[in-house]
């Protein structure tokens, strides 16, 4: 009889965690995260805490620092059931920066958390190489994160990504409702696609609704539902950036959970009332056909997803011919889509009329 003693013992790789997969990861990611260094970043990938030289901030009159954190919610099922893992890192990263560059801060540096239910490292370095490109496309260096293994609450092919970013801005160029005045304009600037917010609606009506592959060729899209659904958001901050430092900029408003009208509220002071015109606009098709296909009500599906515009700034009504000519330089579309007046009895902060062009 086999006695107590002499039974193999429990460890953590039979609990389903395995730490040398997890430092092959470490090892596969480190040459994406190099790739984001800026000159204030200190040592490198694998110590217990990200550093940055804040001696930087010496520049700086009155520094206020910003910090932001956020996710890509269910987006990251359509990854996974695509088995594509390298574009999600670049959501991740517009989610969060694109948060801090509203109140004008520059993103400085920025941390991941990967939860996965078992550690594929070739999987995971994929995922960092996505953050990594993105915090390029951010300006923001990469200076840490946390791989956590977790089976048994998540499947083997499962994970979920999370990250939080710092910035800084100048007290006297913090941008917000303060700054907004009657007349001004509301330039909306082009998303990407639906970015990541909104998929389970899309999810429940295209995939469960409709039953579509991810494989299937959509006609009004040009291209797979997949290749739709897994298109990256946006990264504004750079040009957001840019905009405040060449042209006078009130406010940004990110448009993300809630819409266009439920987030551009956010940055509109008492008193005040931006009017946004749907008619200046088309929204890309995929919109259409999420409303279309599940009978969404326009008042649900606009609360839902951004409708094709994912970052709105609002500006002098001098500025906006510079603030659009600087946008077509930089690749980014954008156009006037209302503007700002008194608020009278009854009036919401943000209201949506006409009709949609096209």
């Amino acid at each position: 009889m086999t006695t107590h003693s002499e039974q193999p013992g429990a460890s953590y790789a039979a609990a389903g965690v395995d730490i040398e997969a997890g430092d092959t990861a470490v090892e596969l990611m480190k040459k994406w995260v190099a790739k984001t260094q800026r000159p204030e970043s200190v040592g490198t990938l694998g110590g217990f805490s990200g550093l940055f030289d804040a001696s930087a901030l010496k520049n700086y009159r009155h520094p206020l620092l910003a910090s932001a954190t956020d996710g890509v919610g269910t987006k990251v099922a359509i990854a996974q059931r695509l088995d594509i893992h390298d574009t999600i890192g670049q959501d991740l990263v517009a989610m969060v920066v694109d948060d801090l560059v509203v109140c004008g801060a520059e993103p400085l540096f920025m941390t991941d958390y990967i939860c996965v239910g078992k550690v594929h490292p070739e999987r995971v370095a994929a995922i960092v190489k996505g953050i990594a490109e993105g915090c390029v496309l951010a300006g923001c260096a990469l200076v840490g994160g946390e791989t956590a293994e977790h089976p048994g609450l998540l499947g083997p092919e499962e994970y979920d990504v999370a990250g939080a970013a710092t910035g800084v801005v100048e007290a006297g160029e913090l941008l917000g409702a303060d700054r907004i005045r009657s007349g001004d304009a509301v330039v909306a600037l082009a998303a990407s696609g639906l970015h990541s917010n909104g998929y389970s609606l899309v999810r429940h009506v295209l995939l469960r609704q409709l039953g579509w592959a991810l494989e299937r060729d959509i006609p009004e899209l040009g291209r797979t539902l997949g290749e739709e659904l897994l298109e990256p958001t946006r990264i504004y901050s750079l040009d957001c950036l840019a905009l405040a430092r060449s042209t006078e900029v009130h406010a940004y408003s990110h448009i993300t959970g809630g819409g266009l009208a439920g987030n551009l509220a956010r940055v509109m002071p008492e008193g005040l009332h931006a009017r946004v015109d749907r008619s200046t606009w088309t929204p890309p098709p995929v919109f259409g056909l999420v409303g279309d296909a599940g009978k969404v009500a326009r008042p649900e599906l606009e609360r839902t997803l951004n409708m094709g515009v994912g970052m709105v700034a609002v500006l002098p009504q001098d500025a906006v011919d510079g603030a659009l000519a600087l946008l077509a330089e930089r690749g980014v579309p954008a156009w006037v889509a209302g503007e700002v007046t008194e608020r009278t009895a009854g009036d919401e902060a943000v209201t949506l009329s006409g009709d949609y062009a096209g």
